[in-house]
């Protein structure tokens, strides 16, 4: 059952997860954390040796870091998967062999391997963003990964972010290498080099090492006043576009976007719970009909159809109601 799931999804991997990390993209990140390096095992998991920039940047700073050994393994949908164990320069311990299995970071033999590692740094599939943190999480692991930022609002992403338990890292990362041989996607796509590179806008770090951020407390400008700062209908909060317009003297509930959490400062705001349909965090104030979520779709688009009013936080704009972008629920300390 195990590999007949997987099966399931590599179709959808191959297609929106071959995305590779740029060097210059690692090193800038990675220059934040050498401290925790010296002595440990690091596993990358999604990696590999052929391709991976992550290999690429542990085996050149393997001594510079004070690295105890290096893992990466990668997943092969139509054969096995890859296993290189690195120990240092010219070490008669350093391996690359083939795996048992297909090298899924879910498989029994690659969970064993993370088991011995003390830091896994990757990235990971985006498909799969939710499994992968589970796994690291239920294992107690070090880590410093790459994500979509939407992630923040998985409910098993966003219950870690809430208890200080996972943070952001320190750098976006605005684009990644194809293994496309032509543009396919002329919006987000150019040739560097004879490579196909992909542009993202919406790409961050995800990790629970230090990694030097002083989280200062966000300097407040903005005073509040009830046109500019319009109260949901189903929160008892109050909707703040920007992070940069969050008022200075309100202290009630604030609904602020997920880029809100680049700035985050914990003695300075509490997070309290987001929008969702499920009520979670106890803070949803009416829920709404089916006949009223088709009513709101039609008075947008003029046709039948149905939005969830109850996912997200509504805002009452020229006399219909309409959903907010993902939202995190804040208040002042």
């Amino acid at each position: 059952m195990e590999v007949r799931n997987r099966n399931l999804h590599s179709a959808f991997r191959n297609k929106n997860d071959e995305f590779y990390t740029r060097i210059e993209d690692i090193e800038i990140e990675l220059n934040d954390y050498a401290h925790h390096f010296k002595g440990k095992v690091v596993y990358c998991n999604c990696d590999n040796t052929n391709s991976s920039n992550f290999c690429k940047y542990f085996v050149n700073n393997f001594k510079k870091l004070g690295l105890k050994k290096l893992i990466c393994s990668c997943y092969n949908s139509i054969s096995y998967g890859v296993l290189f164990e690195y120990y240092g320069e010219d070490n008669p311990n350093n391996v690359r062999k083939p795996l048992n299995g297909d090298g899924d970071f879910r498989s029994s033999e690659c969970t064993d391997l993370l088991r011995t590692a003390d830091i896994v740094v990757t990235n990971p599939p985006f498909s799969l963003f939710r499994e992968y943190v589970n796994q690291l999480m239920s294992f107690g692991k070090k880590f410093l990964i790459i994500g979509n930022m939407n992630a923040i609002t998985y409910k098993n992403v966003f219950v870690h972010i809430m208890n200080n338990e996972i943070w952001l890292g320190n750098h976006n990362v605005k684009e990644f290498i194809t293994p496309e041989t032509e543009i396919t996607k002329p919006n987000t796509q150019y040739i560097l080099n004879d490579t196909v590179m992909q542009k993202f806008g919406n790409i961050c770090w995800f990790t629970n090492l230090d990694n030097g951020k002083e989280n200062k407390p966000i300097e407040l400008v903005k005073t509040y006043n009830q046109k500019d700062y319009p109260k949901y209908e189903n929160y008892d909060a109050i909707e703040v576009s920007k992070t940069c317009n969050i008022p200075k003297d309100y202290n009630g509930i604030m609904g602020v976007p997920i880029s809100f959490m680049h700035r985050y400062c914990p003695s300075q705001f509490k997070i309290l719970g987001m929008p969702e349909n499920l009520d979670l965090y106890g803070l949803k104030t009416r829920w709404y009909t089916r006949e009223e979520c088709r009513d709101a779709y039609l008075k947008k688009f003029g046709k039948e159809g149905n939005t969830d009013l109850n996912a997200k936080g509504v805002l009452i704009r020229n006399g219909r109601r309409e959903i907010v972008y993902e939202r995190i629920l804040i208040q002042r300390i």
